[in-house]
């Protein structure tokens, strides 16, 4: 859930999405809030566990085809979802960093599901040597240690840009310090689980050519991923894609620089003929009520972001 209060606390972003959308979120098995640890002889889940989870929620829920956002790896396992058509709009899925890869069986077994793709900071290759040693350090600390504190740098480090982690000198920011919290609150053999998935992944790039719905990139010009998010758009048919390269921003836009993904959303969703409500509503369509919140609370500096300019990769033709 950390991955998304920022987006939908932007008062802006949350109108657009609660106008149009019944949101869902899915967490990794393990990660949601006070799950109990795993039983140490339980297999680690699968890859193809992992992307059955997504069907398996959409069909608990009689969905049928679904709006698409992911940060990181549930990016990665968005797009091996979507490699095929998709149908009609109805939902907005909220998918937290998951991993999967590309299988035959797959193809054909979710191939309708999705109608388009918001993708922040996506992996879609398999992990370079630098990431797979990375993994292996945190996993290690995590089996012996459990969530202490280089784990957890680790973490931020990989996902937050360097202002926002502070230092010697700046402190380190309000959201920092709530991902540290959340990560206190998580089991520590679990992530440990789900680590050792990351490190399976597989290459995604001969299965873009196949994705035929419309995907809209965002990425931290610091991020990590930085290089895997080009990559995939460069692969990525121009007319149905775009890249949002966000300035002074780690992987996880959604929560550093929310306000800057609200025009290329707005824009990418008038493409489906949805909107923007022009004011306010508090209708039954939209959960929550806006007026319960104080307008001081929900401001950038309140959250402690700044926005930041944008530079947008994007076929002018389009």
């Amino acid at each position: 859930m950390s991955c998304f209060q920022g987006l939908l606390f932007c008062p802006e972003a949350a109108s657009l999405l609660l106008h149009n959308f019944c949101i869902y979120h899915i967490s990794p098995p393990g990660h949601e809030l006070g799950a109990a640890p795993f039983s140490p002889n339980s297999p680690v889940a699968s890859v193809d566990e992992l992307a059955d989870q997504v069907a398996e929620v959409l069909d608990f829920f009689g969905l049928g085809s679904v709006m698409c956002l992911g940060v990181s790896a549930g990016a990665y396992i968005l797009t091996l979802f979507a490699v095929c058509v998709s149908l009609e709009v109805t939902y907005f899925l909220l998918l937290a960093p998951l991993y999967s890869h590309l299988h035959p069986f797959l193809q054909t077994k979710y191939r309708e599901r999705v109608l388009g793709l918001i993708l922040v900071s996506p992996l879609c290759k398999t992990p370079s040597w630098t990431e797979w040693f990375y993994n292996k350090v945190m996993s290690n600390l995590l089996y012996y240690y459990g969530m202490c504190d280089m784990v957890k740098d680790c973490l931020l480090q990989r996902y937050f840009g360097k202002k926002l982690r502070g230092g010697s000198v700046v402190p380190e920011s309000d959201i920092m310090q709530a991902c540290r919290s959340f990560l206190d609150q998580r089991q520590s053999m679990n992530i440990w689980r789900f680590i050792q998935t990351i490190n399976q992944r597989h290459d995604l790039t001969e299965s873009l050519k196949q994705l035929q719905c419309r995907t809209l990139i965002f990425v931290g010009e610091n991020s990590q991923f930085h290089n895997e998010a080009v990559h995939m758009a460069a692969k990525l048919d121009k007319r149905y894609s775009a890249l949002v390269e966000v300035q002074d921003c780690g992987s996880v836009v959604t929560e550093e620089q929310p306000h800057a993904m609200l025009i290329p959303m707005e824009y990418f969703l008038m493409g489906y003929g949805l909107f923007r409500p022009s004011h306010v509503s508090s209708s039954p369509r939209s959960p929550l009520n806006p007026f319960c919140i104080s307008p001081e609370l929900l401001s950038p500096e309140s959250m402690g972001v700044k926005l930041k300019p944008i530079k947008t990769r994007a076929n002018l033709g389009v």
